[in-house]
């Protein structure tokens, strides 16, 4: 099990800390990475959120026709070797 101390510091309107790179190492974190902070009685539990690939009905399900106008990509025919 990996573990440190670390003193709050003031962050804005708010508190935080740094996690050392062995803490980040263990946990499989990175920067950018969303987490869920929730507190059970005394102790505050740090989850990371793990973004799982959609499934290809669920991106099926967010596509909007009229956004991409029927198309997902639009064609033009400037581009490339093929320019005219």
């Amino acid at each position: 099990m990996t573990s440190a101390v670390l003193t709050l510091k003031r962050w804005g309107n708010g508190l935080g800390f740094e996690l050392p790179e062995a803490v980040v190492r263990a946990a499989d974190l990175h920067a950018g990475q969303r987490v869920s902070v929730t507190v059970e009685g005394e102790r505050v539990a740090i989850t990371p959120l793990r973004n799982k690939m959609p499934t290809f009905e669920q991106r099926l399900a967010r596509f909007d026709p009229e956004h991409h106008a029927g198309e997902a990509m639009a064609m033009d025919n400037s581009l490339g070797a093929e320019r005219k």
